[in-house]
């Protein structure tokens, strides 16, 4: 039997002696994080891994985060930590209904979240992150966009974007549209002197009320730049706890008990060891169009991004 301690040691062994590079959403738990290479978005992950030495790249996170590592370096081994962990966001619509969306507005741009499967990518203009989204929008030629699939982060974006014109479909992160308003006025009345840091993926019922509303990564720098003391976490209570490790100093309170993103948790501290060991994981594989299509929408994600 190995405790925790022994467990993480024999990985941070293991990895070195194996030649791989551990990315970790910031969504997986903290014995994971504390032994990754990396930790923060899915595609700043992907970046990250890009430039790093090693030849295999794990990603503990789901499987369109480890696509896009395998799509940005073609040339790694790319392993997905649990096969079964997929993003029911990036799964809600098939190519045949995203063709059928193309031909009903044939003069729009196609601007996909990157939670979207590779082969959605395929179909798509470009894409974007929740950090990346406002700034891309502004930039493509196009007035008329078809934002897929989160209507939540798309809506957003649009109310900033009011010179152009939106269509969307009825998607989005499931965990965190579960978060209400009534979340809200509830733990505002329990910490009234909070600041509310919450995630684009939730409803307007909720990022209207927000202090601050932002990518995983941005929320998590809002803090430590914020001079506040108390904050209420409006993403994956993963982050409540994250947060508390690094700046002790301050408190944090989760938004809403519910939010949990469980093909996040699906990855285990002995999932990772077992992938280092050769007896775990899923070898992430693109076939030449897949990965020709989807690469395109990412390096149009990047013209744009810059």
């Amino acid at each position: 039997m190995l405790t925790t301690n022994q467990l993480q040691s024999e990985i941070l062994r293991l990895k070195k002696e194996k030649d791989f590079c551990i990315l970790a959403h910031a969504y997986q738990t903290h014995d994971i994080i504390e032994i990754a290479d990396f930790v923060g978005d899915s595609f700043g992950l992907s970046q990250k891994a890009q430039s790093a030495p090693q030849k295999n790249i794990l990603m503990c996170g789901v499987r369109f985060m480890a696509e896009t590592a395998k799509i940005l370096s073609p040339e790694k081994r790319v392993l997905l930590s649990h096969p079964e962990a997929g993003c029911p966001m990036a799964e809600q619509l098939t190519l045949e209904e995203l063709k059928a969306l193309r031909e009903k507005y044939p003069n729009h741009a196609v601007v996909a979240y990157i939670n979207t499967t590779s082969a959605l990518k395929t179909l798509c203009d470009v894409c974007v992150t929740s950090a990346s989204a406002l700034k891309i929008v502004k930039k493509i030629p196009e007035k008329d966009i078809l934002f897929i699939p989160d209507c939540n982060l798309g809506g957003w974006i649009a109310e900033q974007v009011p010179e152009k014109s939106f269509v969307f479909i009825k998607g989005g992160c499931p965990i965190h549209t579960r978060i209400t308003e009534e979340d809200v006025l509830r733990e505002r009345k329990n910490h009234p002197n909070a600041l509310l840091l919450v995630h684009p993926e939730c409803t307007s019922d909720v990022t209207r009320h927000a202090d601050f509303a932002g990518s995983t990564t941005a929320i998590m720098s809002y803090v430590a730049k914020s001079d506040a003391k108390e904050f209420i976490i409006g993403t994956d209570n993963s982050i409540v706890q994250h947060l508390g490790f690094e700046f002790p100093d301050k408190k944090f309170y989760k938004l809403s008990k519910i939010c949990v993103c469980h093909d996040m948790r699906l990855t285990t501290l002995v999932d990772v060891y077992n992938c280092l060991v050769g007896e775990g994981g899923e070898q992430i594989e693109l076939d030449t169009a897949t990965y020709e299509g989807a690469k395109r929408c990412i390096d149009n994600m990047l013209k744009y991004g810059e």
